[in-house]
């Protein structure tokens, strides 16, 4: 067992993103997102399963085209999608991608 504090990891920002990455295995991998005031992430086309948790800050996420907006403590939840994410006062996110079945050969 790990116990992680989110607000407290070290993390820099998306162009570092690898860096970020706290814990990983076989069928998921979780980072901390740090976006600075006017930060984003382009658009991306993500082949599993992704949740992303906001810890503090709010982001508007894009997925397929239809934009939604997370403040603090709410999750995003999305099977493999197109997905782009930017922030206006800045933000600190938990992002947890999950392998789909057929990545894991089942």
């Amino acid at each position: 067992m790990e116990i992680f504090d989110l607000a407290r990891l070290e993390a820099e920002g998306y162009q570092n993103r690898s860096v970020n990455v706290f814990y990983q295995n076989d069928l998921f991998k979780t980072r901390v997102i740090v976006l600075e005031a006017g930060g984003e992430i382009p658009e991306c086309l993500m082949d599993s399963y992704v949740m992303f948790y906001v810890v503090k800050g709010e982001v508007t996420i894009v997925r397929n085209g239809e934009s939604s907006v997370l403040g603090e403590d709410r999750m995003l939840i999305t099977e493999p999608a197109r997905l782009s994410m930017k922030t206006d006062k800045g933000a600190r996110i938990l992002g947890i991608q999950v392998k789909a079945k057929e990545q894991e050969g089942l």
